[in-house]
């Protein structure tokens, strides 16, 4: 037995947003790496610290901001990648899924408020 078979009369749905999205994921993910690493190429080039602050301490305190800028991004990005890939596989074919016999399948079982209503 296949582990997934296709149910026989299942219909594809056409690709949507989700698709053009994740065609911009790699430019995402490189605009989410450089950006940051720009931004801190430039602090050093043209280190402007605030009054009594020292030029290491803000090069130290732009380069721990441009690891948490990287880092929230791809994390936002991977969300993203998440939910469209989900949205992929639910637009797919059905599957069949493995076969459960119910004991009431005729005829549902009857509950105490039912009984109560029909009296």
């Amino acid at each position: 037995m296949r582990l997934l078979q296709k149910l026989p009369d299942s219909q594809r749905s056409p690709p949507g947003l989700e698709r053009r999205i994740l065609r911009k994921i790699p430019s995402a993910i490189l605009a989410s790496i450089f950006i940051p690493l720009l931004w801190y190429w430039l602090a050093h080039l043209f280190p402007s610290p605030v009054a009594g602050e020292s030029v290491e301490k803000y090069l130290s305190t732009v380069g721990i901001a441009a690891i948490a800028t990287a880092i929230t991004a791809w994390t936002a990005i991977l969300t993203v990648a998440i939910g469209c890939i989900i949205v992929v596989l639910m637009k797919g074919p059905g599957y069949v899924a493995d076969e459960y016999p119910l004991s009431d399948a005729d005829e549902p079982r009857r509950t105490p408020e039912k009984d109560r209503q029909d009296s």
